[in-house]
């Protein structure tokens, strides 16, 4: 650690979820499935999504409004504001934008969007603290928010039903006491393989040109393949992260992993030797919110009381890109 290095403080974090919710009984009515079919191949039983104009920007500002509240800091205090989205309502204006203004924020501080999938909180994080450790920015909004279930086609069960919709958001500020609650940060991407999930945008060529070919908007996933690939490069790789933070897993307190399938969950609770209580998981009520999997977990966690503070717990998400990070990380009283 330099002379010049600025630690990060984790200040706050908070959640917003659709009112709505979709059960696996529900989607009998869409096509041939049952409860039994879904849960024990996923761990989901039910899903919270959007309903009529609602969408990711209004979930963001829920969670932003509630980090903020937690942090002790005031949005107008803010220096920087990253969204991180799988398929954000618009590509522009940029989901951080729309939140800096109903924020309220007049001062004309950055806000950009990430475009990581399923591990954007932790794209964010290590963007968000390279700012803060080089003195660049002290207080940093960072919100994961996604409505994908906007862009599902619901005849596809394979795909429709393992989404849902939400939003969690976290502070991060320049730590006053010398103490950093980034113990350890890293991202990956493996863009050979892409195409394991992917989701087009619709448009047409000028008419004085060859057209382009057709597309469909859906969400796009090879599901057996990504399950694969998570399931034989994850375990190891938080592994590698704990190592990292100079610890070593028992030492870490809680597992809040990308809520995508239980079963991938469960791999790397059995390769870490974690009982069920230092594992949080929420995809049984939520099925797979994406970009916002993980800030929902930790958030709603420490809000219920299942992730005690003064602890220490490993982030970790994995998700279309091919994109993968984990960081572990200390939970100070009063985030939630």
């Amino acid at each position: 650690m330099t002379k010049d290095y600025i630690p990060v403080k984790i200040a706050g974090v908070g959640y917003g979820i659709p009112d709505a919710v979709v059960t696996n009984d529900d989607l009998t009515k869409l096509y041939e499935t049952s409860d039994e079919w879904i849960y024990t191949r996923t761990g989901i039983k039910e899903r919270r999504v959007v309903s009529g104009n609602q969408n990711a920007i209004d979930l963001g500002f829920e969670a932003a409004l509630k980090a903020i509240e937690k942090s002790g800091i005031k949005p107008e205090e803010l220096d920087l504001i990253i969204a991180a989205s799988s398929a954000p309502p618009q590509l522009y204006p940029a989901i951080a934008c729309h939140i800096q203004s109903r924020l309220g924020i007049e001062t004309d501080i950055p806000a950009f969007d990430i475009t990581a999938a399923c591990s954007g909180l932790i794209y964010g994080m290590q963007v968000a603290k390279g700012f803060i450790n080089s003195g660049i920015y002290e207080n940093i909004l960072i919100v994961a928010t996604d409505n994908n279930t906007r862009y599902l086609d619901w005849t596809d069960r394979a795909t429709s039903i393992l989404f849902g919709d939400g939003a969690g958001a976290m502070v991060v500020t320049a730590s006053n006491d010398g103490v950093d609650d980034i113990l350890a940060i890293d991202i990956k991407a493996k863009g050979s393989i892409g195409e394991l999930i992917y989701k087009d945008n619709v448009g047409q060529n000028c008419p004085l040109v060859e057209p382009c070919s057709a597309h469909d908007e859906y969400i796009h996933m090879n599901g057996k393949e990504v399950y694969k690939f998570v399931v034989k490069i994850l375990p190891p790789y938080i592994e590698e992260i704990i190592e990292k933070a100079g610890l070593k897993a028992g030492d870490i307190d809680y597992l809040i992993p990308h809520q995508a399938n239980l079963r991938i969950i469960q791999a790397v609770q059995e390769r870490l030797e974690y009982s069920d209580e230092k594992v949080i998981t929420n995809i049984k009520y939520y099925g797979n919110t994406s970009a916002a999997s993980v800030p929902i977990a930790l958030a709603e966690g420490v809000e219920k009381g299942t992730v005690k503070l003064g602890t220490t717990a490993i982030l970790c998400g994995f998700g279309a890109g091919m994109t993968w990070g984990g960081a572990v990380v200390r939970l100070r009283e009063g985030i939630c």
